[in-house]
């Protein structure tokens, strides 16, 4: 007879067990004693035993979907999770939470949906856990914003917990050299000026992605990934190995064994997230020349420890440190070649040999960073990933930006570019549709600044990414002709002298929503500027004509997204945060 069938009865002994080992975790609320007795009756049905019952309760969130090979084999991972739960005597409790995948929603207004997705799942992952009183949670994710909101979820519950990248897809191969899908975008550009044929398109997108996993380079994923382990939250090593590996299931394995030793430690996510931690984050993005993306990301995960670091903060982080992985979109390498000469643990080791990283700061491990990276050499065979003493170059892959156009900062990817100062005319764009038709009409110049406006977390609503655009322009060899600024947001996988993240934003009144066609604008990457032509009393006076529009999202949940949604200054975040906390589930 199954369990669900028979009568459990636990003994009053075992009753006493559950009791004592529960006194200060959330599940004893669900769980132990009379008045527990109908939620038990729930537990038995799906065929618990009175020994799970006792136990603690660990959530075991993932972003499965069908929707990309980012979230595909993240169940397989989860599987494994539970195995390590149930080995350290935990009682997991497995639970889906939505994605909304880039690489999809790009180039239209599905991207729309994409920054407000990082929120939800947050959101979806602290209701879950409040709601079963789960005592801890182990988050898998793979897609772009799903990371960051996996993370964002476990700090703002500060229940003990175990982040797993669910792994990057394999590199495609076409005429005898790795491609990834950012390929694939820039030959829609080479499509749209003939200089490739529909069947060598076909060819490219059928071979680009030929695994499971999140794309490929140092895109928004593999970006979030490498800052898991910097920050403390993952495992050593676990970021890198490729998602079809079977290998990941050890490391899933892994997880949920150490999350049963954080919860007996009592090691919670605030211990571990601290300011140096986000410090070392900051410091990997740069190293790695990594996603834009970062710098909303850190400072939202800042946000949810009650921690100050807001996109000027972390942009004197890439300013400080040396680029030193030489991986795409601007670089030779991607993922896998950073997996085959040891993975993460050797760029932070590269970073800490330099006195570049905070070696105190706790892991999920149980152990501090330099513990962890006590037996990890820098391997010298190599050419991925460089020694601080001889970078790419000496300044991160990616620098803010700030001045009369841009009061609460900017920021731009600089990885790989040569050109570190644009000054060219505006060419203006309400939205990113309006843009990528005149890209590729070819209707711009050379040496024009783009500039395409409305894209904002609040304006847009939802901050979209521009890849297709920039894309284009690199598949029509003009990258490096023309600069582009938006308020919005520029994948990952973009490169050039593309500037985003301008604040405040034009549907708040920022300057970039005053420019007008023929205003000269300065980039200045060295000196960190981003101007405008124009006099505080030309700016004044457009401003007295200037009329906020409407966006077409007056209803649903974009709609509620830009009432709440705040400036990307501060990580565009939707409520407001540790710091305003009256009330803390970790401590029910």
């Amino acid at each position: 007879m199954s369990s669900a069938m028979s009568s459990p009865s636990p003994s009053s002994s075992s009753s006493s067990s559950s009791a004592c080992a529960k006194a200060s975790l959330p599940s004893r609320h669900v769980s132990v004693g009379a008045s527990s007795a109908p939620h038990r009756s729930y537990y038995y049905a799906m065929g618990m035993t009175a020994e799970e019952i006792a136990q603690p309760f660990v959530g075991v969130a993932t972003c499965w979907n069908e929707a990309a090979p980012c979230n595909i084999a993240l169940d397989r991972q989860a599987a494994a999770v539970k195995q390590g739960v149930k080995a350290a005597k935990g009682t997991p409790r497995e639970f889906t939470t939505i994605t909304v995948t880039d690489g999809i929603a790009m180039g239209h207004q599905g991207m729309k949906s994409s920054l407000v997705s990082r929120d939800l799942i947050a959101d979806s992952v602290e209701l879950t856990i409040r709601g079963h009183c789960y005592d801890a949670l182990v988050g898998i994710a793979g897609c772009d914003k799903s990371l960051p909101g996996m993370m964002m979820a476990m700090l703002r519950l500060n229940v003990p917990s175990v982040f797993l990248y669910g792994g990057s897809i394999l590199p495609g191969r076409y005429k005898g050299r790795d491609i990834t899908v950012q390929d694939v975008f820039e030959a829609v550009g080479k499509h749209a000026v003939g200089a490739i044929d529909d069947e060598t398109l076909h060819a490219i997108e059928c071979v680009a992605c030929p695994s499971a996993g999140s794309c490929g380079g140092q895109f928004t994923a593999n970006t979030m990934a490498c800052v898991s382990e910097a920050i403390g939250l993952a495992l050593p090593g676990s970021a890198g190995t490729p998602a079809p590996y079977e290998s990941r299931d050890a490391f899933a394995r892994r997880a949920g064994e150490s999350v049963m030793m954080l919860i007996e430690n009592n090691i919670k996510p605030r211990d571990i997230v601290t300011r140096e931690a986000l410090e070392n984050a900051a410091r990997i993005v740069a190293a790695s020349g990594g996603s834009t993306n970062a710098a909303l990301h850190l400072p939202a995960i800042a946000h949810e420890c009650g921690i100050d670091f807001d996109l000027h903060e972390v942009c004197r982080i890439f300013r400080e440190t040396p680029y030193i992985a030489d991986l795409k979109p601007s670089g030779r390498y991607v993922a896998l070649d950073l997996y085959r000469i040891g993975g993460v643990p050797v760029l932070m080791r590269a970073l800490l040999d330099a006195g570049l990283l905070h070696e105190d700061c706790l892991t999920v491990s149980g152990k501090t960073i330099g513990e962890n990276l006590a037996g990890t050499p820098f391997p010298c065979d190599q050419d991925v990933v460089r020694p601080c003493s001889a970078p790419l170059s000496a300044t991160g892959g990616v620098v803010g930006l700030r001045g009369n156009l841009a009061s609460e900062g900017a920021i731009v990817k600089i990885a790989g570019m040569e050109r570190l100062r644009f000054v060219g005319r505006a060419r203006v764009f309400d939205c990113e549709e309006a843009a990528y038709e005149a890209v590729c009409a070819g209707k711009f110049e050379d040496g024009e600044v783009l500039v395409i406006r409305y894209e904002g977390p609040r304006g847009g609503p939802g901050m979209r990414e521009m890849l297709a655009t920039t894309a284009a322009l690199y598949g029509q060899g003009r990258g490096d002709r023309v600069a582009l600024i938006t308020d919005g947001r520029f994948s990952g996988a973009t490169r050039g002298f593309c500037v985003g993240h301008v604040g405040p934003e034009a549907a708040t009144g920022g300057v970039i929503g005053l420019l007008e066609d023929g205003d000269m604008i300065v980039l200045d990457a060295e000196k960190g500027e981003i101007s405008v032509d124009l006099s505080e009393g030309e700016i004044a006076e457009r401003r007295k004509k200037w009329v906020a529009p409407s966006h077409d999202f007056q209803s649903g949940a974009l709609w509620r997204y830009a009432q709440t949604v705040g400036s990307a200054e501060k990580g565009a975040v939707t409520h407001p945060g540790a710091r305003e906390e009256t009330h803390r589930y970790d401590l029910i």
